[in-house]
C-alpha cells in the first residue's frame, strides 16, 4: 500500500498595499493648510507663549521692562485669597450645576424614551432649542427678568424670598440660584447623548426584568442607569469642562466684583485691570492642571462605577 502525499498548496503573494497618490497627498494638505496654520498661529503658540510669559513678570503697559522671575509667579499663587476666593466658588459652582445638568439630561432622555409618549420629535426640538441660542441673547434675556424695576422674576420671586440686592446688585445666593436654573438651558446636547444610549439598550433586558415582577423604577435604575454610564461619563466630563471654563453671568458686567464671578473672571481682573500678563498666565496654567487633574481622577474612578460592554468579554 503506497501512500501518497499531498502537494502544498502555494498561496498566492499577498497583495502589497497601493502607494498613496502624491498628487491627492498634497491636494489633501493643501486643503487643511488654512486650518492648521490657524490651529498654529492661534492656538499652539499662544499657548506655549503664556507658558513663557508666566516665569517672568510681564506688565501690559510696560513690556520692555518684563523679567525672569522663574517660580515667583507659581509660589504668589498659592498665598493669593482672591484666587483661593474663586476656586472654591467655580468648584462649589461645579457641584450644584453638574447634578443638575445631569439629572435633568437623563430625566428628559428617560421621558423621551417612552414609546407611548406622542410627538416625540417635535418635543425633542423644543428641548434642544435652547442650547442652540447665542449665550449673549441668554444673558440679556436673563437681564430682562431679573432687572428690579420690570423683571417678572426679580419682583415676584427673588425679592419676596429676600434673594434681592440693593442697587440692582443681587445677593449672593440669587447669583448661584440664577446661574443654576440658567445652565439647565444647555442640556439639549446631553440629553440627546442620554436619549441615544437609552435607545440603544437591548429591549430583552427589560422584558426579562419585567417577567420577573421588575417595576419600572427598579428597571431604570437597575438596568438603564448601569447601562447609559459610559454615555453619563462622558456628558460629565464635558460638564465638568464647561462649569471649569466658567461664563460671568449675572454681575452687571464687573470682571471680578468679590462676588460669585468664577475662576476666570478674576484671571480677566488680573489681566485687563492690573495689566499683570505674567501672573494671569500663571492663573492660567494652575487652572489648566487643575482641570487635569480632575479629569485624570474621573478616568481613574471611571473602573468602579462604569459598565463597558465590550471591556467583560
Amino acid at each position: 500500500m503506497t501512500t501518497t502525499i499531498a502537494a502544498p498548496v502555494s498561496q498566492p503573494p499577498a497583495a502589497r498595499p497601493p502607494r498613496p497618490n502624491r498628487a491627492a497627498v498634497w491636494a489633501g494638505l493643501l486643503l487643511i493648510a488654512p486650518w492648521f496654520i490657524g490651529l498654529l498661529l492661534f492656538k499652539l503658540l499662544p499657548i506655549l507663549a503664556s507658558l513663557v510669559i508666566s516665569f517672568t513678570d510681564f506688565h501690559m503697559l510696560h513690556p520692555e521692562q518684563a523679567q525672569f522671575v522663574g517660580l515667583e509667579n507659581y509660589l504668589r499663587f498659592f498665598t493669593d485669597q482672591g484666587a483661593g476666593y474663586v476656586l472654591f466658588a467655580t468648584i462649589a459652582m461645579a457641584l450644584a450645576t453638574i447634578p443638575m445638568q445631569l439629572g435633568a439630561s437623563i430625566g428628559l432622555a428617560a421621558l423621551l424614551a417612552q414609546p407611548r409618549l406622542r410627538s416625540r420629535t417635535w418635543l425633542r426640538t423644543l428641548f434642544f432649542l435652547p442650547s442652540i441660542i447665542p449665550s449673549i441673547a441668554i444673558t440679556f434675556m436673563w437681564f430682562g427678568f431679573t432687572d428690579p424695576n420690570t423683571g417678572w422674576l426679580y419682583r415676584f420671586i427673588l425679592q419676596p424670598l429676600g434673594l434681592g440686592g440693593a442697587n440692582g446688585l443681587f445677593a449672593e445666593g440669587a447669583t448661584n440660584l440664577l446661574f443654576a436654573v440658567s445652565s439647565l438651558w444647555s442640556i439639549g446636547p446631553g440629553m440627546l447623548i442620554m436619549l441615544g444610549a437609552i435607545q440603544g439598550i437591548n429591549p430583552e433586558l427589560h422584558e426579562a426584568a419585567r417577567v420577573d415582577g421588575a417595576g419600572p423604577f427598579v428597571r431604570f435604575f437597575s438596568i438603564t442607569l448601569p447601562m447609559i454610564s459610559p454615555a453619563v461619563f462622558f456628558a460629565l466630563v464635558i460638564d465638568l469642562i464647561a462649569v471649569f471654563g466658567g461664563v460671568v453671568l449675572l454681575d452687571r458686567g464687573n470682571a471680578f466684583s468679590g462676588g460669585a464671578s468664577p475662576y476666570d473672571g478674576y484671571l480677566s481682573f488680573i489681566m485687563f485691570t492690573r495689566m499683570d500678563l505674567g501672573y494671569a498666565a500663571t492663573l492660567a496654567w494652575m487652572f489648566f492642571l487643575l482641570v487635569i487633574v480632575v479629569t485624570a481622577a474621573l478616568f481613574r474612578s471611571a473602573r468602579r462605577w462604569v459598565f463597558f460592554p465590550d471591556a467583560e468579554r
